[in-house]
């Protein structure tokens, strides 16, 4: 299965990969970065199908899909 890599240093905790992503795989984490943000994570590696919507949408360019 694919894996969902987001920089916690870059993510701004905006949410547009977890409203984006079609099996909700993905939600706010709880640790602050450097920024005082709270970044996404991925919560369930094995049902993800690599898609990358998550890493199209994002603004920052935080996220990298790995198949």
């Amino acid at each position: 299965m694919a894996q969902v890599k987001i920089e916690p240093g870059y993510c701004k905790g905006c949410g547009y990969c977890i409203d984006v992503c079609p099996f909700k795989l993905l939600k706010i984490g709880s640790k602050i970065n450097a920024a005082g943000q709270y970044a996404a994570e991925q919560i369930e590696t094995d049902k993800c199908t690599g898609c990358k919507l998550c890493a199209t949408i994002c603004p920052e360019s935080a996220i990298t899909v790995y198949k």
